[in-house]
């Protein structure tokens, strides 16, 4: 089944690329035919997944490259398991929505190459999040940094060229860290790159922490957290809507899953040793991205701000190592994914209608006049959700994230709290210039294009499982509850740290 998730996307790949070039909607409903199959196989694993055993489930192995320790190794349990069924829907609406990217001549041009990037990065996430193989992991780590860069070099913004160049440079130096911390631990253990073959409590100390440090810093470029951040802004902002909605949906989530599964699951130990300073640039980055955010005047870059700040919030938790800390990161992650990708997406409808996104362009949406009174509902209830008001997703996943911290790292999590707080205040502003505002009788176009029920609906799909998962919690905290703890030794005495601070 998980062989399937890998290779079924990559093979659609290659059959997408093999279609006729005057066909460009044929290339799409294949392409969304093979995601969709993607996605109903991954809920199946939900349904086949044992929720009373601890640890890792649906294992294959294969020896391959037996001489280089790197063997077909895949695996999932209640962290892989709920981004991998995220990424699958990521990509699946991603490729329907592909329609607000794909307007001009010059893009339908090279409908294949489009959808079948988007097809082999959706291959390669659902490698990464299944590896329990070091090598393997990185190999689908690095070979999705190639179809990213095309996708946002080709069909970007203006400033793709600098855009994609450099995510390319900072991915790329996030992969150098991740395999040196690879390589060396499995030379200086002399074992296999298998994750549960790795014996890093045998090490001195201080090649441990050289060791744990170099992947804190490799994952830290890909959340990415402050200082480390500065490739974010330029990516999301230049990627047409569809790659936007899949680097901050999903592919974020690969840093954050690095620290939990390979910082804190190799080095349980030692992560005391580096859990307040983790914590402490966690929630700098989430305050300045709050703070830069509040002075965005593009809010697509403001969206951008905003996925910073509630991803160090993933941070924080992970940080702080309780069982019941790592279960809000995962839920959290999870929850992410749906806020931003939907907040993407209602930005890219507006940017599709309006043709701009500049708040001081921007004015009174929400009237029935101007053609977008339903995108300002569902933009009201992404920002709601977003600054984590009960009865949505992200509050559950910022309450319990906030609850594992908070007694490790009170004062840290209070001041993620303030975050938090300032989410109201960057989305108030977009919520009250772009759609409450007084239409401006000076323009020449005072009524945009309807947007049609085609192009609600990833909206919608996204606003439903926002809200259903936020009144039910359960489903989404059950896919973590049984198999963290086991899947990843954690200390829960951080008494020291606690201490320190």
């Amino acid at each position: 089944m998980l062989s399937f998730l890998v290779w079924l996307p990559i093979a659609g790949a290659l059959l997408v690329a093999c279609l006729p070039n005057k066909n460009p909607q044929l290339t799409r409903t294949t392409s969304l035919v093979i995601s969709l199959v993607a996605f109903l196989l991954s809920l199946s694993l939900i349904f086949r997944y044992d929720f009373q055993i601890q640890g890792i489930q649906s294992t294959e192995f294969l020896h391959w490259i037996e001489v280089l320790g790197l063997n077909y190794n895949l695996g999932i349990d209640g962290l892989s398991l709920p981004l991998v069924v995220l990424n699958n829907l990521l990509i699946c609406l991603a490729i329907y929505s592909s329609d607000l990217a794909l307007k001009d001549e010059k893009s339908f041009a090279r409908p294949q190459l489009f959808y079948s990037l988007i097809l082999i990065l959706a291959g390669c996430i659902n490698g990464a999040l299944t590896a329990q193989n070091l090598l393997l992991f990185f190999l689908f780590y690095e070979i999705k940094l190639i179809p990213t860069y095309l996708l946002i070099n080709i069909w970007g913004g203006k400033n793709r060229g600098y855009a994609g160049t450099k995510y390319l440079l900072y991915t790329a130096l996030s992969g150098i860290f991740i395999l040196a911390g690879f390589l060396g631990i499995a030379f200086l253990t002399d074992s296999s790159f298998d994750y549960e073959m790795v014996q890093t409590q045998i090490l001195p100390y201080g090649k441990q922490l050289i060791l744990l440090i170099t992947l804190i810093v490799g994952f830290a470029i890909k959340i990415p957290l402050v200082p480390l951040h500065t490739w974010l802004p330029d990516a999301y902002t230049e990627s047409p809507t569809p790659v936007s909605m899949i680097l901050a949906g999903i592919l974020s989530k690969l840093g954050t899953y690095g620290l939990i599964r390979f910082g804190l699951g190799l080095f349980p130990q030692l992560w005391n040793d580096v859990a307040f300073w983790l914590a402490a640039i966690a929630t700098v980055s989430a305050l300045y991205a709050s703070f830069v955010a509040i002075s965005q005047t593009d809010i697509k870059k403001m969206v951008a701000y905003s996925s910073i700040a509630h991803i160090a919030f993933v941070v924080l938790a992970t940080a702080a190592g309780t069982s019941i800390a790592i279960s809000g990161a995962i839920c959290q992650m999870f929850a992410h994914g749906l806020i931003v990708a939907l907040l993407f997406y209602l930005v890219g409808v507006v940017e599709n209608k309006t043709g701009d996104r500049d708040l001081s362009v921007l004015n009174g949406l929400m009237n029935p006049q101007r053609g977008l009174p339903v995108i300002g509902g569902l933009m009201i209830l992404s920002v709601m959700a977003s600054a984590g008001i009960p009865g949505m997703v992200g509050f559950i996943g910022e309450y319990i994230s906030f609850q594992g911290s908070f007694t490790v790292f009170p004062i840290f999590t209070i001041l993620c709290l303030i975050a938090t707080g300032l989410t109201s205040v960057y989305f108030v502003i977009l919520l009250n210039k772009a759609f409450f505002g007084k239409i401006d009788c000076r323009q020449t176009t005072t009524v945009y294009p309807k947007v049609r029920l085609a192009e609600r609906l990833p909206a919608f799909i996204l606003a439903f499982l926002i809200v259903i998962l936020g009144i039910q919690p359960a489903w989404l905290t059950n896919l973590t509850e049984f198999s963290v703890i086991a899947s990843h030794p954690i200390n829960t005495t951080i008494v020291a740290v606690n201490n320190e601070q």
